[in-house]
């Protein structure tokens, strides 16, 4: 059977396609050698790929033969190739790619032929380059405190796409919640037909000249994590008599998110955010889950936690996730993988990445938050406090320009410049929690952090105030590390109770994002294991989690 056979674009499907999963030929040196076999879409440090080995160097090699299907035009996507990617179609090169966790095509129309096409992929990922941004992959040989094992190569699906000569060439939904609409832009010449579903009910139709729709609908349904409510779109495009030349179905949720007056919005009211940290780390496949069930069951098992959102941390996700938390309800705060080392090209390959990311996933209803730095990993040095603040700002107004729909956090966990979110990472005791966060003034006192909430220059302007990083127990005994140390079971138990209820007591909180949900090689401070057995049985967490905010009398 092919690994990962799902159709890898949900929110851009069309019925033809071909997956290109499953063995390739394989090498790693400077020369393209293929001696080995290799199982894609895993990489080679990973078990499921059928290597698993660290050591291979900076640069691989893949090869595999196929057939092309009948087409006028054909295209061949990769999910993801960390780092540097470069391939050939037959003895010709059709794409060069920079940027490990983005997509990447090439037309490869006048190159492909009948049964016997050549393809090979070099994949360079400099692990001692610390300019790159990697997040948790650890560029040295054994994995340690908060790093972990790193990926190089493919790692997501590779596929071919079969189009007519006329073809839509890409689509933007814009859900209209206050109007009850959806608009669309549609990258495409000729006439177009609309037609929008809910629940298998035709809620609005539109036809006209392919460009720019309106589509209003009969049925209004908001989604949010307790009611993820989806409209299926069918856009089809036509020759000038009718007749169907390329179709493609989407989805959307209509929602709001804001942050204003010091809370957090969805759909006009206020809402609390009880995210998990989320590393997106997988047994066997490392950063690629081996099923998509893998993916769907994670986020079922963090709503059976009671968390109504996770903080994707250091990762821009497969959209295979991102799909089943439109899906199942997840809000979810998108994160830039950092680099850890600030040069001028380390910032060029960052924001572009990050405007990469950005423009594949800004139609998912499941995000919440754009996070493009945390930590000030990658930032210019604390020597350069106007060049921090000018990096800050500058990403900060892209994500806006990119996507003006949803808040974004300057710097996650510290050191904000101007920021929708007031973000905090406080990884002290439930006592200290308390007590820190009676307050808004005691919630801002940088004493006793590692660095402060803001830059200097910069103060809160009144947003809302999140704890997005604390907790961190191991139980004692695992064999790794926490941030802090329970005995058992029960110890845990008690102690997130108690640090949960310092976040929603009457004080400035609006929200958490607890660390964390499995554990991750030595890092065993999570809520389940790495293989996904829960610690405590989630029928005692999930009332913790869902604990009520609790407000101060006017």
């Amino acid at each position: 059977m092919v690994p990962r056979p799902e159709y890898p674009r949900p929110q851009l499907r069309r019925r033809a396609w071909l997956n290109l999963n499953g063995e390739w030929e394989f090498g790693a040196g400077p020369s393209a050698v293929f001696n080995r076999r290799i199982l894609v879409p895993f990489c080679p440090q990973s078990q499921l790929s059928g290597i698993g080995e660290r050591g291979l160097g900076d640069v691989v090699w893949y090869r595999r033969r196929f057939a092309a299907p009948a087409a006028e035009r054909l295209l061949i996507h990769f999910g993801a190739v960390d780092y540097r990617a470069t391939v050939w179609v037959n003895g010709t090169e059709v794409a060069r790619h920079e940027g490990g966790h983005t997509p990447f095509a090439a037309d490869i129309t006048g190159l492909a032929r009948g049964a016997d096409n050549v393809l090979v992929v070099r994949a360079e990922d400099p692990l001692s380059d610390r300019t790159i941004p990697r997040g948790k992959q650890y560029w040295k040989e054994t994995s340690e405190s908060i790093f972990y094992t790193p990926t190089t190569g493919i790692w997501q699906t590779v596929w071919l796409e079969p189009l007519p000569g006329r073809h839509v060439h890409g689509l933007r939904v814009l859900p209209d919640p206050v109007a009850g609409a959806v608009d669309l832009q549609v990258a495409a010449v000729g006439l177009m037909e609309v037609i929008v579903s809910l629940a298998g009910t035709v809620v609005g139709r539109w036809s006209g000249s392919a460009g720019r729709a309106r589509v209003a609908l009969d049925t209004v349904a908001r989604w949010s994590p307790e009611s993820p409510h989806l409209y299926d779109v069918e856009v089809t495009l036509l020759d000038d008599v009718g007749r169907e030349l390329d179709r493609i179905d989407t989805y959307f949720g209509l929602r709001t998110i804001e942050a204003r007056d010091g809370r957090v919005w969805l759909n006009g009211r206020p809402y609390v955010q009880r995210l998990v940290l989320d590393q997106g780390y997988f047994p066997g496949g490392l950063l690629t889950a081996a099923t998509d069930e893998d993916l769907r069951r994670d986020i079922e098992l963090a709503r059976a936690l009671g968390f109504n959102g996770a903080r994707k941390h250091q990762k821009i996700e497969d959209p295979r996730w991102l799909y089943w938390a439109d899906v199942l309800g997840l809000l979810v705060w998108a994160e830039m993988p950092s680099a850890h080392e600030y040069t001028a090209a380390a910032d060029a390959r960052l924001t572009s990445e990050w405007r990469a990311a950005v423009l594949r996933d800004r139609d998912h209803p499941s995000i919440a938050v754009w996070v493009p730095v945390n930590e000030s990993s990658g930032v210019p040095s604390s020597l350069d406090e106007p060049g921090r603040a000018r990096f800050l700002i500058g990403l900060y107004r892209l994500t806006h320009e990119l996507d003006d729909s949803r808040p974004v956090v300057s710097n996650d966990g510290w050191e904000h410049a101007v920021t929708d979110l007031c973000t905090l990472h406080d990884y002290s005791p439930a006592g200290e929690l308390a007590s820190r966060y009676r307050s808004l003034l005691s919630a801002l006192d940088p004493g006793g952090r590692p660095l402060p909430p803001y830059l200097p220059g910069f103060s809160h302007r009144g947003e809302p105030v999140i704890v997005s990083e604390f907790g961190g127990l191991s139980v004692a005994g695992s064999g790794g590390w926490g941030y802090s140390s329970v005995s058992g079971a029960d110890h845990l138990v008690r102690t997130y109770r108690a640090m949960v209820g310092a976040m929603m007591g009457p004080g400035p909180v609006e929200g958490f994002c607890y660390t964390q949900l499995t554990d991750v090689e030595q890092e065993r401070n999570g809520l389940l294991t790495f293989e996904r057995r829960p610690k405590v049985d989630p029928d005692l967490i999930r009332p913790i989690t869902r604990m009520p905010k609790q407000h101060r009398a006017a």
